[in-house]
This record gives structure tokens, sequence and C-alpha cells, in this order.
């Protein structure tokens, strides 16, 4: 079976990692970390946060090395949990369990995992490429501690088109050097394959920017979800629904599921999606039973919840009034900073405040403005 050059390349120790000095440097957090195991045998539970190709596989595998523990890795696509909570009971000495795409996992599943956390039975050292904050559940955030990754700028992917290049016996010209690395968007992984692909498809020594190209065609690459395509595709799908066109909502829900995008992000934008462009407050509660049935039921059942969701919001009549209005009044905030509150609307909690005024005059559902003086007059929310 023929390894893969990412695989092939894969650095066994820090000496030999590339990027995140801010964490693997002499003063970085993972190096004092290991330095202090050596003492203490104490190594804490983490997630690693940061985009594709960055490092976060090698660096739990190079931990585990360092801390010459076992180490069992999972991904959270196709993992179920009592195979984590069997390797958990039978291991012993605090093993290192590396779980890939840990967000993938719901809120039921990630709750499974807290007693072994808890009582140190593992070492858990979870990867994501979505923010922690939103996607792992709070008492596994407050027993982890969450590590950011870069992604590769162009110095650390060029010391990895080196080391690629070395071991394939070939060389690469500037231009072509540069395109590949443009192309990878930050994913070393993705750089490693197209020059591995590249050198495979062209029988001469040096590769070309033609060489690169059809390499890219022939493979088909996903890049980085946090590129312009991402981003094109993401504003495709609400500008879709905010004009009532189901079909291409629909369409591009579908590519966002497809190029594996988490389906709680997608929902989290479409209840944000309800309060913003939709007249109903209903289309608030559908869109948060979008979002708490795709937490529930995960990939790949939660898919027809998006689909249902997306068929109402973006047939739901549309009205912007009131976000239109939120922001108009923030406007104002930001302009003139804390206006003073109308002594009629203040509450009088002491004699003090009473005799100077504080609630004087107030009625109940009276029709006269609350607001500040310098405001008197001004019209922010304009019902349609």
């Amino acid at each position: 079976m023929a390894i893969p050059l990412p695989e092939l390349l894969r650095p066994k120790s820090l000496k030999h990692f590339v990027g995140q000095e801010h964490l693997v440097s002499k003063e970085g957090i993972v190096n004092k970390l290991l330095l202090n195991a050596q003492k203490t045998n104490f190594f804490p539970s983490l997630l690693f946060w940061g985009p594709p190709g960055s490092g976060k596989t090698t660096l739990a595998r190079i931990i585990a090395g360092e801390l010459k523990r076992d180490f069992f890795e999972f991904s959270a696509v196709n993992t179920k949990i009592t195979d984590i909570q069997k390797v958990a009971k039978e291991s012993k000495n605090s093993p290192i369990i590396f779980i890939d795409e840990i967000h993938r996992f719901n809120k039921a599943q990630q709750d499974k995992l807290l007693p072994f956390v808890e009582k140190g039975e593992i070492t858990l050292i979870g990867a994501t490429t979505e923010n922690p904050s939103f996607e792992v559940i709070g008492p596994l955030l407050s027993r982890t501690r969450v590590l950011i990754l870069k992604e590769l700028g162009e110095k650390e992917l060029k010391k990895i088109v080196k080391r690629g290049l070395t071991h394939l016996k070939t060389k690469i010209d500037k231009k072509a050097e540069s395109f590949l690395i443009e192309a990878s968007n930050g994913d070393a992984r993705v750089t490693l394959n197209v020059l591995e692909i590249a050198k495979n498809l062209n029988k001469s020594r040096l590769l070309k920017i033609e060489n690169i190209e059809e390499a890219l065609q022939r493979r088909q690459l996903t890049f980085d979800k946090s590129g312009e395509e991402f981003y094109n595709v993401i504003s495709a799908f609400i500008k879709s629904m905010r004009a009532g066109d189901v079909d291409a909502a629909l369409y591009f829900l579908a590519r966002m599921v497809a190029a594996g995008q988490d389906p709680l992000y997608i929902a989290r934008r479409m209840v944000v999606f309800a309060s913003e462009d939709v007249a109903s407050p209903t289309a608030l509660v559908v869109a948060d039973a979008v979002f708490r049935a795709c937490e529930t039921l995960g990939f790949p059942e939660c898919q027809e919840n998006l689909a249902a969701g997306v068929v109402y919001l973006a047939t739901a009549k549309k009205d912007r009034s009131a976000y239109d209005a939120y922001m108009k009044a923030l406007e104002d905030v930001n302009r003139y900073g804390n206006l003073p509150v109308p002594l009629k609307i203040r509450n009088p909690v002491t004699k003090l405040m009473k005799d100077i005024g504080y609630g004087e005059g107030y009625e109940k559902y009276d029709k006269e403005t609350y607001l500040p003086d310098k405001l008197k007059g001004k019209k922010y929310y304009l019902k349609k």
C-alpha cells in the first residue's frame, strides 16, 4: 500500500514541527507543559482550534510520543462514543484520546466524555476547525485548555515544499512554487498532496506551473472552508432566502452540506436570518427548532431539518424593520454616548432620589416619549 506523502513526512518531534511557534517554541505552552509533565506526569486535556492542515493531528501524536503514553485516534464523523468508552476503560496510565472534528459530536455525545476527562482516566485532545465556544459544551470546555493554531504562512509552506521536493527527488521553479503555496491556502496537507500528484504526472525533474495546475484539476481538491469560495456560498445562501428564491437557497444549502460544512454553523446563520429578515416572530421559533434538531440528531439526519427550515424562511414574508431600527439606535448610542435617562422614568429606590424628582409624573401606559432629551422626536422603528 502506497503511503501518501503528507503521512510519510509527518514530523515525529517538536524539533521538526513546522509552524505554530507560539505553541511549540521554547516559551510556547505545549513545550512548557511537556517539560512540566516530565517532573509531575501531569498533562491537561486540550482542544486544538485551527484551520485544516495546520498541524492539529501531528501535534497530538507528538505529544503522545513525548509523554510515552498510549495513543488512540478517532474521528467524530464515524466513531461511536462506546468505542471511546471501551478504550478509556481498558487502558491504563491516562492514554491520549485524540478526537478529530470533535465539533461533530452532539451535546449528548460530548456529555459522555466528561466523566473520563474529569477523573483523569484519559487525556483528551480534541481538534476542531470551528469555534469551540459554539461547538463544544461548557462543562467540557471548562475541563480543557483551548489552544489556537494559525493558518500556515508562506515561510512555513516553503519549508514543507522543500521537504517534499527532497523526498520526491525533484525540483520546482519559482512561479510554480508560488502558485502551489497560494493554492494551498495555508493547508500543508494540500501542499504535499498536490506536489506528489504533480510529480507522478510529470516525468521531468523540474515541476512548472502547468504541472501544478494539472495536478489541482485532476484531484479537484477542496481548499480551506474559510477561503473566498466559502464566503461566496454562504452569502449566496442568505441572499437567496432573502429574495424568496427557495430553489437557489436549497441549492446553496446542498453545496455547503456536500462540502462538509458543520450543520450547526448553517443553522446558526438561519437563526440570525430569522431575526433580521423575516416579518413573523414565528420564524425565530422555527429556526431555533432547526438548530436544536441539528444539535440533537447530528449529521446526516439533520439535513432534512435544515431543508425544511430553509423552505420556510425563504417563502416567509420579509421585513427588516426591527433590525434596521436597532442599528439606527445603536448609531446614536455610539454617536452620543450615555445620554441621561429622563428623570420621569428613573426608579426612585431611595427617599433622596424621590425628593430630587426620580419617577415624578410617570404614569403607566402614557404615550409620551421616553427617549433622552437630545433624541426627542427621533423615530427608529418604521412599521411597514
